[in-house]
Formats: C-alpha cells, sequence, structure tokens
C-alpha cells in the first residue's frame, strides 16, 4: 500500500502524465465525434440555369432548402464552372438545358448535367448520389400530379478522375504525411541526440558559427527527402497509372519549400526538448495526427466545426496537399497555388526566426 501511494503521488504531481490520462481521451472524444466523420454537408455548388422556368427553380429551391449543399453562386457559363473547379472553391455544378420545363411538360422527359470535381472520389460520389435523390424528390413529386409518368435524367461528368480511382487522393496525402514525419522527426532526433550524447558541446566551440551546426544537419533530410518525392512519383507514374498533368518542376519546387518547412519544425521541436523520447512523441503525435486528420485527406474540412476548420489553417500539411492535388491531378500552374505558396512560406519563416531566437549557444 505505501508502494501505491507512492505511485499514485507521482502520477498526480506530474502535470504532463494527467494530461496524457484525462486530458488525450476528452480532446480524441471531441475531435472523433464532431470533427471526423463521412457524412458530407455544405458542399460547395454552382448552378448554370439556361431554362430559367418554373422546374429548374423548383429544383434549386431544394438544393438551397437541403444542409447538403450551399449553392456558392448562379454561373452563367461553362467558362464559370471551370474556373470556378480549378479554384477550387465548388464540388459541383449542375447545369439545366434551356426548354428544361417544356420538355417535361410536351415529352415527358427531361435531362440535366451534374458536374463534379472528383479528385477526391469519395465525396464525389456522395455528392452526386445526394444531387441525384433530390432531383428524384422532385420527379416524384410531379408524377404524384398526373397519369403520365415524368422522366428527369442526369448526365453525370466526373472532372480529374473519371474512373473515380483513389490513388489521386491518397497519393498527394501520402507524400505530406511522408514528408511530415520524416522531415520532422529526424530532424528533431537527430539534433535532442547531440544533446543527450553531450557532443553538442563540442559542435558548439568549434570554429564555424552555431548556427551552421542546425542547418548542417537539415541538409542531409532535405536531399534525402526529394528522393522519397522522386520516388513516390515513380511509383504513382509507373504503377498505379496516375501521371503528373502539371509542371513536374513546379511540384519538385513546390515539395523542397514544403520540406525545408518540415526541417524548420524539427529544428524548432529539438530546440525546445531535452530528450529524443520527448522529441520523437512530440514528432508523432504533434504532426502525424494533424497531418491524417486535418489536412483534409482523410476527411472533408468544410465538414468539421468552425473553430477546427480554423485550426486546420495552420496544418502545413494541409496547404501542401492542396498544392499537390492542383499541379499533379488538376494540371494547374502558379497562378492558381500562390496562396498556398505564400501560406507555407510564412509558416516556415515564423518557426525560423522562433527557432534562432530560442537557439542557445551555451548548454546548462
Amino acid at each position: 500500500m505505501s508502494f501505491v501511494r507512492k505511485e499514485f503521488s507521482h502520477v498526480l504531481r506530474d502535470r504532463r502524465t494527467l494530461l496524457i490520462l484525462f486530458g488525450m481521451p476528452l480532446v480524441q472524444i471531441l475531435i472523433f465525434g464532431f470533427a471526423l466523420t463521412n457524412e458530407v454537408k455544405d458542399s460547395k455548388i454552382v448552378v448554370v440555369d439556361y431554362a430559367r422556368d418554373d422546374a429548374s427553380q423548383a429544383i434549386i429551391s431544394k438544393f438551397e432548402a437541403s444542409h447538403y449543399f450551399e449553392i456558392e453562386k448562379s454561373a452563367m457559363s461553362h467558362d464559370d464552372i471551370e474556373k470556378s473547379f480549378k479554384q477550387g472553391k465548388i464540388k459541383m455544378a449542375i447545369v439545366f438545358p434551356a426548354n428544361f420545363n417544356e420538355d417535361l411538360l410536351h415529352q415527358n422527359k427531361g435531362q440535366l448535367q451534374i458536374i463534379a470535381d472528383a479528385s477526391d472520389p469519395n465525396t464525389a460520389n456522395t455528392i452526386t448520389n445526394y444531387a441525384s435523390s433530390i432531383i428524384r424528390d422532385y420527379q416524384s413529386q410531379l408524377d404524384m400530379t398526373t397519369s403520365v409518368p415524368y422522366q428527369i435524367t442526369t448526365k453525370t461528368k466526373m472532372l480529374y478522375n473519371p474512373q473515380l480511382a483513389g490513388a489521386p487522393n491518397f497519393v498527394p496525402g501520402v507524400m505530406a504525411l511522408v514528408l511530415m514525419l520524416v522531415c520532422v522527426m529526424m530532424t528533431a532526433v537527430s539534433i535532442v541526440k547531440e544533446k543527450e550524447t553531450g557532443t553538442m558541446e563540442v559542435l558548439l566551440v568549434s570554429p564555424f558559427k552555431p548556427i551552421l551546426v542546425i542547418f548542417s544537419k537539415a541538409v542531409p533530410y532535405l536531399l534525402l527527402s526529394l528522393i522519397n518525392v522522386a520516388s513516390i512519383l515513380l511509383l504513382s507514374v509507373f504503377v498505379l497509372d496516375l501521371p503528373v498533368n502539371g509542371s513536374v518542376f513546379l511540384l519538385f519546387a513546390e515539395s523542397i519549400l514544403f520540406i525545408i518547412t518540415c526541417l524548420t519544425l524539427g529544428i524548432f521541436i529539438s530546440i525546445k526538448t531535452s530528450s529524443q523520447q520527448v522529441a520523437m512523441l512530440i514528432s508523432l503525435m504533434g504532426m502525424m495526427l494533424p497531418t491524417i486528420l486535418f489536412s483534409g485527406f482523410m476527411f472533408p474540412i468544410e465538414n468539421m466545426p468552425k473553430v477546427l476548420q480554423v485550426i486546420t489553417n495552420i496544418v502545413p500539411s494541409k496547404w501542401y496537399y492542396i498544392i499537390v492535388k492542383s499541379i499533379m491531378i488538376k494540371g494547374l500552374g502558379f497562378s492558381f497555388i500562390w496562396k498556398e505558396t505564400l501560406i507555407l512560406l510564412a509558416i516556415t519563416l515564423f518557426f525560423l526566426v522562433v527557432s534562432l531566437k530560442s537557439f542557445k549557444i551555451r548548454l546548462s
């Protein structure tokens, strides 16, 4: 009983242990209960209504009333639709042809088009099913008013991924996850290892500037991570049949920026920690989980509560995931990803400045 009381005292006095015991389960329940869901809602869509008649307006009203969709704007042409998809502002577009209502009244059949962004095949498949359900509901209401059944057919077009393959979604996510884990964890552990073994003091009194010690630790992981990027791209092209539709040079340039971002995170963790175990735990838990949960790789960000949507903006892998999908899957250029690039650059500069300010040339 004395040892039991002693152990209780140790646990209750250690705030970090209490945080792991009671704080982590609460956080996980909140995240998995409220943020992580495969249900798709509030998906942004646009409508091109060439008909502008009673039938098209009635169907549009049903979409507006549904919590699954949020009509961003009413586009006037297919060019507007293409531009909105490239900017990543919408998930789906609905096109009503001219004389839609007249075709229903005189021929008892009508046709409309659904265009979805299939770079995320799961979301595209889900929202097209939701849209088809709403259209079928309107058709059943019309059937109740006449003895001759109406027929509304939908022509579905999947952009960027017509086969609804899974590779266009998970390859960018795996790239973000691999680079984040390798760069952050290996950099953090390698520098802390010098502290634990006592060799950091020798390095700090060497002829060259102490800050160069940090950069020299990061450079090898930059080069090795570029090999990782190249190997992932080769596998995706030649094994998974997923070509790079955009500029390979731009993709590598953005990857270098993201790798540097991850390296600065690793340097920051290494400066703030004093043991390899702590550095590894922070790198794994602090980097892997946000990449999986908050990058949009596994779960749609727009389904999360507003507070968590704001938090996702500070996760670097979210912006890299968007950049890779834009270049690799959609074939877009720098003009469509410059905002994400600036955000990654700002995160990199922030952690670099904070790390340099926190770096001590004397070990206590």
